[in-house]
């Protein structure tokens, strides 16, 4: 991890430790974790809360193509960093809760969505829009990637239940600051 990651993130936590979740972007151990199930047949990808692009860039070695790739940040200080990294991905700079609001594909082409917001301190109201919104782009079979450094899904079970989803830890890691775990959240009935 470089200082042109740390140093701009870690200014933007000074800024507002509730907007950005952790101190420092995470590490390559948990970047992995995160995208290990996606791949270059995944198809478009939306990732909210990209930061510095530490899971774009994992996402770029999984073989999903920039053009593929959605970057949704609402951290001012992050989309010219994002779109110099990565000129070939759309950056759009707004909260995850506008996905609904917005038009950004027709029917559900997303083969994955890949979150590093902090949805442990994000009111039950404003994770359910978030995810609501979210698996409306989501295809069948696709999947909600999203990570956490508490010690269990930061999904309530009371919101999963309400959307029809169902949660699963994929892997945690150690080898990150905060330690971190990658839950993998889908539809209770993928065909449906």
């Amino acid at each position: 991890m470089s200082a042109a990651d740390i140093l701009p993130f870690f200014r933007a936590w000074v800024r507002n430790p509730l907007r950005v979740a952790a101190v420092a972007p995470s590490g390559p151990a948990v970047s992995s974790l995160m995208t290990q199930e996606i791949t270059a047949d995944t198809g478009p990808v939306i990732e909210l809360g990209p930061g510095t692009g530490v899971f774009t860039r994992a996402l770029l070695k999984r073989g999903v193509r920039q053009q593929d790739l959605t970057l949704v940040e609402y951290g001012s200080e992050f989309i010219p960093l994002l779109q110099r990294r990565f000129p070939g991905a759309r950056v759009l700079w707004m909260d995850a809760a506008w996905l609904w609001r917005e038009r950004l594909f027709e029917g559900a082409p997303v083969g994955a969505v890949v979150s590093g917001l902090g949805l442990l301190i994000m009111p039950p109201e404003k994770v359910t829009t978030i995810l609501d919104a979210a698996f409306r782009y989501l295809r069948a079979g696709g999947a909600f990637y999203q990570i956490t450094y508490g010690p269990r899904c930061p999904v309530a079970d009371a919101i999963l239940d309400r959307l029809d989803l169902q949660a699963s830890c994929i892997g945690q890691t150690f080898r990150n600051l905060p330690p971190a775990s990658v839950y993998r959240i889908s539809r209770r009935h993928p065909h449906a």
